[in-house]
């Protein structure tokens, strides 16, 4: 048995790469939602809206990721959707 340390190599920088990906773009949208929330309490000048519109945005691309390394890691959804 041979182990492709070159294929290992790949996979772990792709992995740490997803990860950080992931956990910025929660962090970034937590942030966002908590500067919506101050705004719409404080009066202040600005709208809430987009801050708020940028967060959701961030969870979705959170997800997005999530769901798509979810059919990367199991077979059958694979096969079916990405007909590899």
């Amino acid at each position: 048995m041979t182990i492709h340390w070159d294929s290992f190599l790949i996979v772990a920088v792709v992995t740490w790469a997803a990860s950080l990906f992931i956990v910025g773009a929660y962090s970034l949208g937590v942030r966002l939602l908590a500067v919506g929330e101050d705004s719409r309490r404080a009066e202040a000048k600005g709208s809430p809206l987009p801050a708020r519109a940028a967060a959701y945005g961030c969870f979705a691309m959170c997800g997005i990721v999530v769901l798509f390394g979810i059919i990367l890691i199991v077979p059958a959804l694979s096969e079916r959707i990405l007909g590899a």
